[in-house]
């Protein structure tokens, strides 16, 4: 019997990183269905004029994901003007592309703090809301490099690896709580967006656009889904892969260019957006290295 999806009328929804993206596109889709929904963003003024673009039901809020007082704030702010917290959407990340061993420190702890840290204390913060009211939903976006792991982006598949694991064990601790709060992780493939703008094709793979990705994550809040892959299929490539030796799944990945999906990436496309990802955290200067490592992606 098929199981009937959830009503989300009336829910109150807060997204990180939101003014632009999968994070945006999610705001529309859940406004569609009739969510009441916060953006969140290190940049007010393109928080501002998302929310005031999707109508009267959003409202900006300002959010920097790793810093515990600011992420309070923002929830606080969500449950004052919207009402008490229903869904967290943990969007927020950034992507810098380049060989590993170039790699310098600033990025790869940034990337840590926003797309891993970030997660993991907007997670806590909701679930201390969500708990005492034993109903809620958390959603953390991945990718299916945290599935995979992409050449060119090791520090990157190494946070939505975490991602992955932090949400599986959320969600067996919840279990045991008898908690009836849900988890899902979303694991998108390249997405049309500033943050996936100059990457390499694998054959037989076509990039998404922000709308494939929210209308999933709509439908995993609707049916309670814990993998969330876009395009479906990808799932069932992934457990084919997983079945054959390492040796010609790795051979096959080559052959259709999956490894070059970040090691081959445009640097000169991507260098506004590495650039503006370099001062994402205002905790850290960027480093001296980022010009050399951006040029790099294109390697």
């Amino acid at each position: 019997m098929a199981k009937q999806p959830r009503i989300l009328a009336g829910q109150t929804a807060a997204i990180t990183g939101a003014a632009r993206g999968i994070g945006r596109a999610t705001a529309a889709a859940f406004l569609r269905h009739g969510m009441r929904v916060a953006i969140g963003d290190l940049d007010r003024a393109a928080a501002r004029r998302t929310a005031a673009e999707l109508g009267p039901s959003a409202v900006a809020l300002p959010l920097d994901v790793t810093d515990r007082d600011s992420f309070s704030a923002f929830l606080d702010g969500v449950e004052e003007q919207l009402g008490p917290l229903d869904v967290l959407v943990n969007n927020a990340g950034i992507m810098q592309v380049g060989r590993f061993i170039d790699e310098d420190d600033l990025t790869a702890r940034r990337m840590i703090d926003i797309n891993l840290h970030g997660v993991i204390l907007g997670t806590k913060l909701a679930l201390a809301r969500m708990i005492p009211r034993d109903r809620g939903h958390i959603v953390n976006i991945s990718s299916q490099a945290g599935k995979f792991g992409a050449p060119g982006g090791a520090t990157y598949s190494a946070t939505k690896h975490a991602v992955v694991g932090l949400t599986e064990a959320v969600r067996g601790e919840l279990r045991l709580m008898d908690a009836h709060i849900d988890v899902s992780y979303v694991m998108p493939f390249v997405v049309n967006t500033e943050l996936g703008s100059g990457l390499g094709q694998a054959r037989g793979m076509s990039s998404l656009q922000p709308a494939d990705v929210a209308d999933a994550i709509v439908e995993a809040l609707q049916l309670g889904t814990v993998d969330v892959w876009v395009p479906k299929s990808a799932k069932r490539q992934m457990t084919f892969g997983s079945l054959l030796p390492r040796r010609l799944s790795e051979g096959l990945a080559r052959a259709i260019k999956a490894d070059q999906v970040l090691a081959g990436a445009d640097g000169s496309i991507r260098r506004g957006y590495e650039l503006r990802a370099a001062h994402s955290e205002p905790g850290l200067e960027p480093a001296p290295e980022r010009q050399r490592i951006t040029q790099s992606a294109g390697d």
